[in-house]
């Protein structure tokens, strides 16, 4: 008896989403995300955004909370320890520098989801372990290198002071609804963490 062939369905695996398709799909979820906020993301919308099916992003993405991350990464490289020789500088370098806090982009993109974070227990679990897991990383090694070189007290605690400074800018933007630049940030380091990190008065 002949062998009976598989459902034409089984016969060929559908090719993943990669390379530049991906990218688009990616920045097509950036700009629903950027017009309605994470709330409204739904993978139909960034499906019709991205002139793709929705099978099509399930094929690649399981839930909206992935490809939204994943969105969110796109344009950022992965953070990078800085080496500036002091807490001070590894600090302005990593606040201010090109993949800093203070761009109007990463402000906005935050602004936006801000709220989903305590709403949407996926998505902050994936959103705190990719986007500000590494980030807070970088920050606490800055502080642990400093405190290896004897820069500041011994009983300085890292992850205490580590996302100490993102806290207080966030603080300014989101609840005072102040601008955080360049000298509010220089400040902040200056007459609140130094003082109360080194060893030595600042």
């Amino acid at each position: 008896m002949p062998a009976v062939p598989p459902p034409p369905n089984h016969a060929v695996s559908r090719p993943r989403v990669e390379g530049d398709r991906e990218v688009e799909i990616l920045k097509a979820a950036l700009r629903v995300l950027a017009e309605v906020g994470y709330d409204r993301v739904t993978m139909d919308a960034v499906a019709t955004a991205a002139k793709a099916s929705k099978a099509t992003l399930y094929r690649r993405w399981s839930n909206k909370a992935t490809l939204v991350i994943d969105a969110l990464l796109l344009l950022k490289d992965p953070p990078a320890l800085p080496d500036e020789g002091s807490l001070r500088e590894d600090l302005l370098a990593t606040f201010c520098g090109i993949d800093g806090m203070l761009d109007e982009e990463s402000v906005a993109t935050l602004g936006s989801i801000i709220t989903a974070i305590n709403r949407d227990q996926e998505f902050a679990a994936e959103f705190r372990s990719r986007v500000i897991g590494p980030k807070n990383a970088i920050t606490i090694a800055i502080f642990e290198r400093a405190k290896a070189r004897g820069e500041v007290r011994e009983d300085l605690d890292p992850e205490l002071f580590g996302p100490a400074l993102a806290g207080m800018i966030l603080h300014r933007v989101f609840v005072l609804g102040n601008k955080a630049d360049r000298p509010c940030v220089t400040s902040l380091i200056d007459q609140i963490i130094l003082p109360a990190a080194l060893r030595t008065p600042h």
